[in-house]
């Protein structure tokens, strides 16, 4: 089954090193982010989730949850987060799944059809396209899609980005230009009307073309 944004998130129940968890329930009224790697122990996704882990602060001021996937068991993540500790200076300080079945793979369609059928002696080879990343939203909806090659680093900061400009959107009916960053102007997205837009916006927009009516990021 091929995922898009808007789709409804696959609900699962799955064993993390925080114990076992029923997705849709984990989420709660937060938002989410599911991330994912081909194998314990490789140095790429040794430093991402290291990386994520210094981040999370940053995730949970925005109300939203961060949960990684590896296609190893749970004992094995448990093993690889001294290695993290060690070498990142942080360890994962939210929950991984054990994904030694590719049940979580297959269900979000990370993983090619072609390299399913092998379960034993799994590499991360075998595993590559296992680099996704997902926002889901408190509505259990996807809202964004990412796959990274395993040989570059996850841009997290850009993640980060995205759910403030997600978020922002869901608030308050705007969208974000190119490079956007926090406290930079917004678009007023073409769905709200100028009538509607100019009880929100009183003090009106700056509008090079008719469709983009650009204004300060709301508070």
């Amino acid at each position: 089954m091929s995922l898009h944004i808007g789709d409804e998130a696959p609900d699962f129940t799955a064993e993390t090193t925080q114990g076992t968890i029923r997705f849709h329930e984990w989420i709660g009224d937060k938002w989410a982010i599911l991330f994912s790697h081909p194998k314990d122990f490789t140095p790429v996704c040794t430093t991402e989730l290291g990386y994520m882990a210094k981040l999370k602060p940053e995730f949970d001021k925005r109300n939203c949850k961060v949960i990684g996937l590896s296609i190893d068991p749970v004992g094995n993540h448990e093993k690889w987060a001294k290695d993290i500790q060690e070498t990142q200076g942080h360890a994962p300080n939210y929950p991984l799944i054990g994904d030694p079945d590719l049940n979580v793979a297959k269900l979000y369609d990370m993983i090619h059809p072609n390299a399913a059928a092998k379960k034993e002696g799994r590499t991360a080879a075998d595993n590559a396209t296992i680099r996704s990343v997902f926002i889901v939203g408190p509505d259990k909806k996807i809202k964004l899609i990412l796959t990274y090659p395993m040989s570059t680093g996850r841009n997290f900061d850009e993640v980060l980005r995205v759910l403030d400009s997600l978020q922002l959107t869901a608030r308050h009916k705007v969208a974000t230009p190119v490079n956007w960053k926090q406290g930079e102007d917004v678009i007023i997205v073409p769905a709200v009307s100028d009538e509607e837009a100019k009880q929100k916006y009183p003090g009106g927009w700056k509008a090079p073309k008719p469709y983009l009516r650009i204004v300060p990021q709301p508070k």
